[in-house]
């Protein structure tokens, strides 16, 4: 991937996606606080929230939702 292509908003949305990346994975193993029965375990839905917002972050910082038209829609626009 040509890194060169993104502009200052790309880089600042990749590097918010990676933070968010690593503060949902660190909530996620961060071991829950211990239950009346004595077993804590893992895992957070504020830690999933997280990880889905940093992946749309990061797949669209960058690129992945960026429109490409098809060979067909650009040889359509030639001939108007």
């Amino acid at each position: 991937m040509n890194w060169a292509h993104l502009s200052y908003g790309a880089m600042a949305e990749v590097a918010v996606g990676v933070a968010m990346l690593a503060a949902a994975l660190w909530l996620y193993r961060r071991p829950a606080p211990a239950t009346e029965d004595g077993t804590g375990g893992y895992g957070s839905q504020g830690a999933v929230i997280l990880l889905i917002i940093a992946a749309i972050l990061l797949i669209h910082g960058l690129g992945g939702l960026e429109y490409h038209p098809s060979a067909a829609e650009i040889e359509a626009a030639q001939m108007r």
